[in-house]
């Protein structure tokens, strides 16, 4: 059962990087791989703070979702001020240099990693209520992504991203609500890394590296940009596939290699060949009248 409970927590996490990721990428329009940096810091900090320095891990945990918040907004100031396409280069920059330095942090455990982390809920109730907070902090990720998608904000969000010029000559600033969208996004990634490192008990710097960005961006693109339930079915989907390829009992020297190229080559089919993803996007902002009046048309 702990293997089984290890997989139902690894696929919730997994949900809940690929619904933020999508509310930065798909319906923000923000082009950044550097999701896995923000889970990786709210580990570390969640993991530091509750370890050397005895604070309680809800505590902690929300003080790495912080920590995650507050550095997406220093990376997204600078880059989002200038161009867009300046948060790419600025993502695989701070992903990189970020990870260096915890690589040589010796309080980080540098790159043997960090051991020892203070469990949660588990010694107390079993791994069952540990699954059991994880399946709520994802269903209520979800229904917070699809409630921002769906509300006056999300149409905001939607004209910023078809037309920033016009969205602009309305007289409302894309700039803070590109941080602001992605400020949240990076804080859930936070989330989501705390609740690994408490679970689990120990992070190391590979495990927040470029493989993770592709595997996150698979899920959103396979299942879905811009839907509620396509980044739930990229994530099962995807954490389906590589638990089936480790039964293969292939070194881990080929079967990195084989995971980075299943999830490239899943990205490259699916935008060539269907672009929408599994679940398509549908017309979020339409009025219920014309989405009715549209229906009478087809009705024989």
């Amino acid at each position: 059962m702990e293997y089984l409970y290890g997989i139902i927590i690894i696929v919730g996490l997994y949900v809940i990087l690929a619904s933020s990721f999508n509310l930065i990428i798909g319906y923000g329009g923000l082009i950044s791989i550097a999701h896995p940096v923000f889970f990786a810091l709210g580990a570390y900090a969640s993991a530091v703070l509750s370890r050397d320095f005895g604070i309680p891990v809800p505590l902690a945990m929300l003080a790495g979702m912080l920590v995650a918040f507050v550095s997406s907004i220093a990376l997204a100031l600078p880059s989002l001020r200038i161009s867009g396409d300046y948060l790419l280069i600025a993502s695989i920059g701070f992903q990189l240099g970020v990870l260096e330095v915890i690589k040589n942090l010796r309080f980080t455990g540098g790159p043997g990693g960090f051991t020892n982390i203070p469990p949660f809920l588990i010694r107390n109730l079993g791994r069952e209520s540990y699954v059991l907070l994880v399946m709520v902090v994802m269903i209520a990720v979800v229904l917070l992504v699809q409630w921002i998608a769906r509300s006056d904000y999300g149409r905001a969000m939607s004209a910023m991203r078809d037309d920033e010029l016009a969205f602009a000559s309305v007289g409302r600033d894309a700039m803070w609500m590109k941080i602001a969208i992605f400020a949240l996004g990076s804080g859930i990634a936070g989330l989501a890394g705390a609740l690994y490192a408490h679970y689990f008990r120990f992070i190391a710097p590979e495990q927040f590296e470029i493989l993770q960005s592709a595997a996150i961006l698979t899920m959103v693109v396979v299942g879905g940009m811009r839907t509620t339930w396509g980044p739930v079915v990229g994530a099962l989907l995807l954490e389906a596939v590589p638990q089936a390829i480790t039964f293969l009992q292939l070194p881990p020297s080929v079967l990195g290699p084989i995971q980075g190229l299943l999830f490239t080559g899943l990205v490259l089919v699916f935008m060539f060949f269907r672009p929408q993803g599994l679940v398509p996007a549908v017309d979020l902002w339409r009025a219920p009248q014309a989405r009715a009046g549209k229906a009478e048309e087809f009705r024989p």
